[in-house]
């Protein structure tokens, strides 16, 4: 866990003096994370700091769980849940201060917020809104008209490179190997491996235990743990778990544990170079998964978590010479390649007039698709007006479509199966259990 995520909110709780409940209810701090298991994580180490029970001064709110009470003064939630808060309570009357940390991950959700906050301090004075980044981006700050800027300096162990001859045409049995010599070859220390999906997740985690055990006693022993966000959330909690002596913990994740998540003892990073993204194809309305090459300020965070408690190595599965020639600088805000019927209905309940003001413009073509499909779906009006059924559909995190057959099903006497068929399509494998033996 970074410093920022568990120090900053208690030094802004300190400066309100916040003591009594009357004032609690008032001056709450509420500090958003991309993901849930970042949002889970922080709060139990800022509520272990701070030597109280999560769930009361300090707690959390995640999709399907809310982990917080009366005496919650300080809230971390994902993005995504705070701009639903926004659409029951406008203008975010029960916070005081709002933290928007992790924004160099320009989630589709975080983007939004960004344009929504702008307009809610417009109408509150009072209200305070901290944005942190681990990149210092001259436009973020422009844009919020010149806010102060305030640089954190972090202990930061040394990391040495290391790069590939030639490219690897396959990330995943090259990560294997890399996991297997670094076990035999490398001093003692912790190993963070990055896959694009669970499958391959689950596959290299088995494949890496076969050839481990191949070696016998030439090798000590080792602990494989595993993390991408349709685990449990039980199930997430373990990679932050110490493995007893003199296990070697091997980590295996997607871009999940790039994301305000810091794992003691890592020493070691193998990057493959690849991470899987949503894109959008605004000509023909299909949002699709692909598998795509890191941007460099990317491949720079996956290196860093090696240097994070001790001195350490990352290894990039990939050449020097496509790290400075063939990756992007930054990754491409999400709100660019995303499907924004969902973002455009919220907004529309929102009443935010228009996306002219936000920072980071979609394309004309993804806008217009967009409204044109929540007018097809009767969500708006002529005039572009939020319907009735359209305020219906927007309280649920659904896509419009999906929102809709929900919201209609009952007329066809047919909500049961509706229902199950809106959770199997808007989960990610929620059909699998997970083995726990």
């Amino acid at each position: 866990m970074r410093i920022a995520d568990l120090q900053i909110p208690q030094f802004v709780l300190e400066a309100f003096e916040v003591e009594t409940s009357v004032k609690r209810p008032k001056m709450m701090v509420a500090c958003t994370q991309p993901c849930p298991v970042a949002a889970v994580s922080a709060s139990q180490r800022v509520a272990e700091e701070m030597n109280v029970i999560v769930g009361e001064e300090v707690g959390y709110s995640i999709c399907f769980e809310d982990n917080i009470s009366d005496k919650t003064v300080l809230k971390y939630l994902t993005d995504g849940m705070l701009l639903r808060e926004a659409m029951a309570k406008p203008l975010l009357e029960m916070y005081r201060v709002i933290i928007i940390d992790e924004a160099h991950e320009r989630t589709l959700a975080t983007s939004v917020l960004f344009g929504y906050l702008k307009l809610v301090l417009g109408m509150r004075p009072d209200l305070k809104l901290v944005v942190m980044s681990a990149t210092v981006e001259a436009k973020l700050q422009d844009y919020f008209d010149g806010a102060p800027l305030m640089k954190i300096y972090c202990v930061q162990h040394p990391v040495d490179i290391f790069y590939t001859m030639k490219p690897e045409s396959d990330f995943l049995g090259a990560t294997i190997r890399s996991v297997v010599e670094i076990h035999q070859r490398e001093e003692p220390g912790d190993i963070l491996a990055f896959l694009t999906r669970q499958e391959e997740i689950e596959e290299a985690c088995h494949r890496i235990s076969e050839e481990i055990g191949k070696l016998g006693n030439k090798v000590g022993p080792v602990e494989i743990v595993y993390l991408h966000s349709t685990l449990p959330p039980d199930m997430q909690q373990k990679i932050f778990e110490p493995a007893p002596p003199p296990l070697r913990k091997i980590v295996v994740s997607t871009i999940t544990a790039e994301t305000s998540l810091s794992i003691d003892r890592i020493a070691y990073v193998i990057d493959p170079g690849v991470v899987e993204q949503k894109f959008y194809d605004s000509r023909v309305g299909v949002e699709f998964l692909m598998v795509s090459p890191v941007s460099r300020d990317r491949a720079d965070m996956r290196a860093s978590l090696a240097g994070r408690t001790v001195p350490g190595k990352c290894f990039r599965l990939y050449t020097e010479r496509s790290y400075n020639q063939d990756r992007h600088g930054q990754t491409d805000p999400e709100i660019l390649r995303s499907n924004l019927g969902s973002i455009v209905l919220i907004l529309k309940k929102l009443e935010v007039p228009d996306l002219r003001h936000f920072m980071n413009l979609p394309a004309e073509e993804a806008l217009t698709r967009a409204l044109k499909e929540l007018s097809d779906l009767g969500a708006l009006d002529d005039k572009g007006n939020l319907t009735e059924l359209g305020n219906m559909m927007s309280k649920f995190p659904l896509d419009p479509q999906m929102a809709k057959m929900l919201v209609v099903s009952p007329g066809f006497n047919c909500s049961n199966e509706i229902l199950s068929i809106c959770a199997m399509l808007s989960g990610m494998s929620p059909v699998f259990s997970f083995c726990t033996k």
